[in-house]
């Protein structure tokens, strides 16, 4: 160091605050009489006596004045004249002095011995303020407390940056002994980097004086093997005088604090991704749509590849599709995600696609997690079939999915290399997406069931998409109010009736949804059985009443009746069937069409040229009412003229009210001529169909009766004649319509019949031949009494005829007529591929 620089490093003013000035450094000196021979300004400021008042004094005079009626020769001798001082010896202790009407004071004087030029003995004296020091003395064993006893680690650093001082709490935390930090700088004892910025927050926090907290450092302790972590909080050190002398910190090992707030971030992000799956899981009851939610949510949140396999057999609809228990069933892929690309989750064998059905080895883990319903951790190895995805993967879970303790599939989430393999913390947060997953493609799986079902039931209660009808042209539409379910209790049907007539039939059960299908169904098959008997349709609505009466009360109507049970009456513990239905036979020889209705909107006529009108027919009662009578109307129907069926939800609704519905549904049917199907579309396009309130069905029929020479209609005498004559004519009209094949046919089935009519029978043979998509022959006479078909003994004579009816005709039977009754049989048109019944073959099968 320069000589210069040297002097200027010793030479230094303090300025005051300096220790002399906390402590009150007072000094005096003595002569070789003994006598006080300089006297300070510290010192005149402790005793409170002036340098004129002490100088040539006895110190006795100062520190121990004369008591009362004591001259100050005869008091003691100042001890420190006596014991040390004059007499070439040092001396310290505490000497009293008086402070007025105070109480007296108490001073340490150290007394040092000294000589002048002339070998004259004196003494200098120091005297400090006895309560001062001692103040000081406890502010230092109190700070000496605090800094070698605190559990925090504290250490110095100096102008220069290097340590002068740490306690045993910063050794331990570090790993070395207190003695060997002394001297030494951030290099010595952190990474390059991190005592790199420990030393830039030093010069900061001495340059400015502003304090620093909290900088983190991370370094390795001496025999440990993991990395710890340090919170250190630095402040500037000043002199009394306010001069910075170093800077002081304070350092916390905040490992621990460190992983807990990890863990705890952890925790936070598996809730926060719980909750993000109760959110996002679940929205579809579709399977694969569920499937795929579940891996938007783990990838790349919780994992960087994921798959999810359904058992096959489920997806198809199997209850227990084989495999099940062992984990050995076929699996479809219905769902993959990856944040790495290029890096495909692999199956048993190869890689497995997405859609692609596949098996996993039976001693595979992921076939164990099948069958045990036990989530397993599958270590990385690299395979011979895929030795790029060992490069990439390096910690799978498979979990398995269950619901309603059934393994339903398999989940795989797994992590690339870069990423913290998986811990316990993560095994039950995949166990939970999984389960969560698991319920809801059950739900979808159980509903896709019942939806399955219940379409079916649906479909099985209406008639084809394209229902025929003799002398009709036939459209139709359905619309379920729940478009998920697609079943409801509105319903239509077109019933072929003998002698080519058509019942048409629309109705609407009360309600919504499944309960509504059902009832809906019972009331369809009761309206085809009373149609098959040909009823007229106010008769049929009549007996349809009295069975939707009976629905849904246990033991029948009467059990509505009946009295009181635990407060309730029977009749509220049943349910209630009410409905609607217009029901409606046409005839296309007559065209004439005979319509009854009980509480249904009235079906729409349209003619070309005419707006749509509603036909007057009497509403009735709905059905399951009871005790009121239906009334039906004949009406004449024009060619080519539409009738439209319909329930009210195709009119009806919140917006509007019933009256402007029907209007608009009217101004709807302005094109009759149309082709149908596009006539049905017009109308659900124009009307509000998708609100949504209550189901729709809608049936039009376009009419075009039978044309005059498609029918054969006579009248025979009851005559024996009259048999004869009935073939000669169903032979000529056949012929006439060049169905030669089927001559011989019908030649001896109207034999068959016409002799019954005039053998049973009463009045006059009606005899009527229709021809359209089949040949239908009717004989009618004036009896009552219905034909019974029995079987004939071998040695009887007769009994054959209505077997053989039955054996050559498609179809056969009879009906009441107003004023008598009709029995008729059909014959299928020949196609040239179906041969005709022969009639001898059918003779000789009754013998």
């Amino acid at each position: 160091m320069p000589e210069g620089t040297q002097a200027a490093a010793m030479w230094q003013n303090s300025p005051p605050g300096s220790l002399y000035d906390y402590i009150r450094v007072a000094s005096f000196s003595l002569g070789a009489d003994g006598r006080i021979q300089q006297w300070s300004e510290r010192a005149a400021e402790l005793f409170g006596i002036e340098a004129r008042h002490a100088v040539g004094k006895d110190p006795l005079e100062i520190f121990t004045p004369a008591a009362p009626g004591v001259s100050r020769g005869q008091g003691p001798a100042a001890p420190f004249l006596g014991e040390g001082g004059l007499d070439g010896r040092e001396w310290t202790g505490l000497v009293p002095y008086p402070r007025g009407e105070r109480p007296p004071g108490l001073a340490e004087i150290y007394v040092m011995p000294t000589e002048d030029e002339d070998g004259a003995r004196g003494a200098l004296c120091v005297a400090v303020d006895a309560r001062a020091l001692r103040g000081i003395e406890t502010d230092i064993a109190a700070s000496e407390a605090v800094f070698g006893q605190s559990p925090l680690g504290f250490f110095f650093f100096g102008t220069d940056l290097t340590l002068l001082r740490v306690n045993e709490s910063f050794a331990q935390t570090f790993g070395r002994p207190a003695a060997w930090h002394r001297g030494r700088t951030p290099h010595d004892f952190l990474p390059r980097g991190e005592a790199e910025r420990l030393t830039a927050a030093l010069r900061q926090v001495l340059d400015t004086g502003r304090p620093v907290s909290d900088v983190q450092l991370v370094g390795p302790v001496p025999g440990q093997s993991e990395r710890r972590r340090w919170s250190v909080s630095l402040y500037r050190l000043h002199s009394g005088s306010g001069r910075p002398i170093g800077v002081a910190a304070l350092a916390t090992d905040v490992t621990g604090r460190r992983r807990a707030e990890r863990e705890a971030a952890g925790v936070r992000r598996n809730l926060a991704l719980l909750n993000e799956a109760g959110a996002r899981i679940g929205n579809s009851l579709d399977l694969e749509t569920t499937a795929r939610e579940l891996l938007d949510v783990a990838v790349p949140q919780f994992c960087d590849l994921a798959s999810v396999d359904l058992y096959q057999g489920l997806l198809a609809g199997d209850e227990a599709p084989p495999g099940l228990a062992d984990g050995s069933g076929e699996l479809r892929r219905v769902a993959y995600a990856s944040a790495v690309s290029g890096a495909p989750v692999d199956g048993a064998d190869k890689p497995v696609q997405v859609g692609e059905v596949h098996r996993y080895a039976f001693h595979s883990p992921y076939a164990g997690a099948l069958r045990t319903a036990q989530v397993q951790l599958v270590p990385n190895r690299e395979r011979e079939d895929g030795p790029e995805l060992g490069a990439v993967v390096h910690s799978t879970l498979a979990v398995p999915m269950v619901a309603r303790d059934t393994v339903v599939g398999l989940a795989r989430f797994s992590r690339t290399k870069g990423s913290e393999p998986f811990g316990e913390r993560d095994t039950a947060l995949a166990v939970e997406l999984a389960a969560r997953a698991a319920v809801c493609i059950d739900n979808a799986w159980l509903y896709r069931r019942e939806h399955e079902r219940a379409l079916i039931l649906q479909r099985s209660l209406l008639p084809p998409g394209d229902p025929d009808a003799a002398g009709l042209d036939i459209a139709c539409r359905y619309l379920p109010a729940n478009a998920a379910t697609e079943v409801g209790g509105d319903w239509f049907d077109v019933i072929e009736l003998p002698g080519h007539r058509t019942a048409l039939v629309v109705g609407d059960v009360m309600g919504r949804g499944l309960r509504a299908a059902v009832a809906m169904g019972e009331l369809r098959t009761a309206v085809r059985t009373l149609a098959m008997l040909d009823l007229e349709p106010a008769e049929v609505l009549s007996a349809l009443d009295e069975i939707a009466h009976g629905l849904g009360r246990p033991g029948g109507k009467q059990s509505a009746s009946r009295g009181v049970r635990g407060g309730v009456r029977a009749a509220d513990l049943s349910e209630v069937y009410l409905a609607t239905c217009v029901y409606a036979v046409y005839d296309p020889v007559t065209r004439r069409c005979t319509v009854a209705n009980a509480g249904h909107l009235p079906p729409v006529l349209v003619e070309a040229g005419e707006p749509a009108l509603l036909l007057d027919v009497p509403p009735g009662m709905p059905l399951g009412v009871g005790g009121e009578p239906f009334e039906q109307v004949e009406i004449d129907l024009p060619d080519r003229a539409l009738l439209v069926l319909y329930t009210d939800g195709l009119v009806e609704s919140r917006d509007h009210p019933l009256d402007e519905g029907l209007e608009a549904f009217r101004d709807a049917l302005t094109d009759p001529a149309r082709p149908l199907e596009d006539v049905c579309d017009h109308v659900l396009g124009a009307l509000d169909t998708h609100h949504g309130e209550d189901d729709i069905a809608l049936l039009m029929a376009r009419l075009r009766g039978l044309p005059a020479d498609c029918v054969g209609d006579w009248t025979l005498p009851p005559d024996a004649r009259s048999v004869a004559r009935a073939r000669e004519l169903a032979r000529e009209q056949l012929l006439s319509w060049s169905l030669e094949s089927l001559v011989d046919t019908t030649e001896l089935l109207v034999s068959e019949l016409a002799t019954n009519a005039l053998r049973y029978g009463e009045g006059e043979i009606r005899l009527r031949l229709l021809l359209d998509r089949t040949l239908v022959c009717e004989v009618w006479d004036g009896g009552l009494v219905q034909p019974r078909r029995r079987r004939a003994r071998d040695t009887d004579e007769g009994g054959r005829g209505l077997q053989l009816v039955g054996l050559l005709s498609a179809a056969w039977g009879s009906r009441r007529t107003p004023h008598g009754k009709t029995v008729w049989f059909e014959l299928a048109l020949p196609d040239g591929d179906t041969p005709t019944p022969d009639a001898v073959e059918a003779l000789m099968s009754l013998y």
